[in-house]
């Protein structure tokens, strides 16, 4: 539906049918610098760690989740190694919280640790959110929103 005042489409939230039954969602990708990663994502972005492995046929891995672990974010290194595609300035994970405090502590502590806001490259995540760029060079958006 077209909102009134602002040039873009609303989408309307409707209830999840029976066609997916999804009971979690896990976003993968692979990194050359797990260390820095993990440091990124738990200490300063402050996600909880809901796993880890380490030697698993060759794999080291963690995951982290959001507060009822219905979606989370793991990172895999190999030991031989692990192809990582470059991202564009449009991949992006957006983490909607609704306190802008929030996303101040978090943008200050992330700054401290060297990473630093970048414009955005959809000019819609800029009115309303944060975006940094990951050790990889993957970006996150800290949004201020309730959600959808």
């Amino acid at each position: 539906m077209e909102h009134p005042s602002l040039p873009y489409t609303v989408k309307v939230k409707k209830p999840w049918t029976d066609a997916l039954p999804v009971l979690q969602m896990r976003i993968a990708r692979p990194t050359t610098q797990l260390d820095k990663v993990i440091e990124f994502y738990e200490v300063g972005l402050g996600l909880q760690k809901v796993g880890e492995f380490w030697g698993h046929n060759g794999y080291d891995g963690v995951m982290y989740g959001l507060p009822d672990n219905h979606v989370h974010l793991e990172f895999t290194s190999h030991v031989a190694g692990t192809p990582c595609p470059a991202p564009t300035k449009d991949n992006l994970l957006v983490y909607y919280l609704p306190d802008w405090n929030v996303i101040s502590k978090v943008t200050s502590r992330l700054a401290d640790m060297g990473y630093h806001e970048v414009e955005a490259e959809n000019p819609y995540w800029q009115d309303s959110g944060i975006t940094i760029e990951d050790p990889d060079g993957w970006r996150i958006v800290l949004f201020c929103s309730t959600g959808l």
